[in-house]
């Protein structure tokens, strides 16, 4: 298959999805083809299948606002037809699925039928699209997509719930590749950081406030109370500043370094004993499937799509949003000696049922079903 791909070329988990499931995509043989404003930042090897598009797009004076969506179309016309594209999959409602169904129609006049899936990834849904300004334009996008993906059971009953919906929902869950995330031997970088063998606490997230990172200081500073313990933020974000202020308030400054973005986040990974994630809502959770593949169980809350994916009392534990003390407690626990080899091998295997190997089958298999029942209903309206 020739498939192009649409995203954002962010360290966001959609684009993340996006890239790493065009590479397995190349790898299988079918012909990738990314289209976006730059680069996206894992699409990091060559292979003779992947192909990058860059959409370009010029301000002019008449424009408060360069009209990205109209530029993106017209590179979605562009590169469907010059590279016979069969298909074309767009990740993240807004504005890609409405910049789709614009190249759709302009490519129909030109007598080529392209099929659009559209994967539902969570904010395009649970806040972006909720807003009244983008709501119809979204709701409308989705139903005129030819396929529709979400991450999770629990987005895709948000979006019923919150959208008028008539097409069908096809949950097909995120990834891991454990070619890539896997615990690595970096005896030596744990030693640096935690040279009294203390235990280490892990966070990563885009530092929003529906992350909750006040609530990650906070618990780790319970836990820092309890026994030897230093904790690492990685990431980058509004909320960085008054969560190092939190730090130095609560005198634990010395134990906690802010690392920022890091490419290389599963070489922390490797070397830790627990990841904390308590955010307000995670549709599906990416970066705590990210450390259970590197043998890390995980404290998060129990809303969105974390149930689907954290299993309680065997990966780790999950607790209502805000609950600090109860994680700190379950936190305790799973560091208890005796219990965290356990609760490690526990996190890898859940980890295992996400492998890329099989995931990649089900996109696979949903997009020639997209394609036969595009093609069927190419040819009743030529017939």
């Amino acid at each position: 298959m020739k498939i192009g791909i649409v995203c954002y070329p962010t360290f966001g988990g959609s684009g993340v999805v996006a890239t790493e499931l065009g590479k397995a995509l190349a790898k299988e043989g079918h012909q990738v083809h990314f289209i976006t404003y730059s680069q996206p930042s894992r699409l990091d090897f060559l292979n003779e299948n992947l192909f990058y598009h860059e959409v370009e797009f010029r301000s002019y004076p008449l424009f408060e606002y360069p009209p990205y969506e109209l530029a993106l179309a017209s590179k979605m016309v562009s590169v469907v037809k010059n590279e016979g594209l069969d298909l074309l999959h767009v990740h993240y409602a807004i504005p890609h699925a409405s910049a789709a169904y614009m190249a759709k129609q302009i490519l129909k006049t030109h007598g080529i039928y392209i099929p659009v899936v559209t994967t539902l990834h969570g904010t395009d849904i649970t806040l972006v699209g909720k807003d009244a300004s983008y709501e119809p334009v979204v709701t409308f996008s989705i139903n005129q997509s030819d396929g529709v993906t979400s991450v999770s059971e629990d987005l895709k009953r948000e979006t019923y719930y919150s959208f008028k919906i008539t097409n069908e929902i096809e949950v097909i869950p995120n990834f891991i590749d454990l070619e890539k995330f896997k615990k690595q031997k970096k005896d030596h970088f744990k030693k640096a950081i935690c040279p009294h063998g203390e235990a280490l606490i892990v966070h990563t997230s885009n530092f929003r406030k529906v992350k909750r990172v006040m609530d990650v200081v906070q618990v780790f500073n319970n836990i820092h109370k309890e026994i030897p313990s230093k904790l690492l933020m990685i990431g980058d974000g509004p909320e960085r500043q008054p969560a190092e202020a939190l730090a130095r308030e609560l005198g634990i400054n010395d134990a906690v370094r802010f690392l920022g973005k890091l490419e290389a986040v599963e070489e922390v990974l490797s070397v830790a004993d627990l990841f904390l994630m308590p955010s307000e809502k995670e549709s599906f959770g990416l970066a705590a499937l990210e450390a259970m593949a590197c043998e890390v169980p995980v404290i998060s809350s129990n809303t969105g799509g974390l149930p689907e994916l954290n299993v309680q009392g065997v990966t780790g534990f999950m607790s209502n949003v805000g609950d600090v003390e109860d994680m700190t407690r379950k936190a305790l626990f799973i560091l208890d000696k005796d219990n965290l080899p356990q609760f490690k091998a526990n996190a890898l295997a859940r980890a295992r049922e996400f492998d890329i190997t099989n995931i990649l089958p089900l996109y696979e298999k949903y997009y020639e079903r997209v394609l036969e029942k595009a093609h069927a209903l190419k040819g009743l309206q030529t017939s």
